[in-house]
């Protein structure tokens, strides 16, 4: 596993590399954020920003986004995949919202557990990105990295990934890390031609340009 001196290097690196991280879903609301985490399964921030700038548009607040219908919401979301199953947890989520909460997405776990297509992932997600809660999401970004620089090991289930990583960085970098781990995955150590020449953790990576 890697060490002590490694970590460090990481995370300078990380730090140099992308000082100041971003979430790269567009938003404005708790709500268009949570949906927007929502639909980004499976599927790219760049895609999900095309088709949440005109859901958001044509149905600017809850109860419009509540009665629309699942036909329109379906022809929205087509170019997103898996859009039957994303347009009923759009519809669902802001009935509930609006039904339940006043509007308003609750900030405790076990209440956004209840919504549909919200799993642990989004979760950390939403709180990390609207509150700046320590939270440490793990989505495919987060998990190659982490195997091929020996963060973790490489038959780690996401929820071993994350609990190890939580060990291994301060609480207080969890949120920073999480979203330099998914740039730097994104655009430098990416599934197909990771930049390897270029990199400066090459020589603690695990697997360079096998993976």
């Amino acid at each position: 596993m890697v060490t002590m001196s490694n970590i460090k290097l990481i995370e300078q690196y990380l730090d140099t590399l992308i000082p100041e991280p971003w979430c790269e879903l567009n938003f404005n609301t708790d709500y268009e954020l949570l949906i927007a985490i929502v639909l980004s399964a499976q599927t790219t921030d760049k895609r999900v920003n095309q088709v949440t700038k005109i859901l958001f548009d044509k149905y600017p607040n809850l109860e419009m986004l509540k009665d629309a219908s699942l036909n329109d919401l379906e022809e929205i979301l087509k170019p997103i995949g898996s859009y039957h199953k994303k347009s009923e947890y759009v519809k669902q989520i802001a009935t509930i919202l609006v039904d339940n909460y006043n509007s308003k997405v609750p900030v405790k776990r076990k209440e956004l557990e209840k919504f549909p297509g919200v799993g642990r992932k989004t979760i950390n997600v939403f709180l990390c990105e609207q509150y700046n809660y320590p939270t440490l999401a793990v989505d495919t970004h987060v998990e190659r990295v982490s195997k091929r620089l020996s963060l973790v090991k490489k038959d780690d289930n996401v929820r071993a990934i994350e609990n190890k990583l939580k060990r291994k960085i301060k609480r207080e970098n969890w949120c920073k890390r999480h979203k330099q781990l998914v740039l730097f995955g994104r655009y430098y150590c990416k599934a197909i031609s990771p930049k390897c020449e270029e990199c400066q953790l090459a020589s603690i990576c695990h697997n360079k340009k096998t993976t």
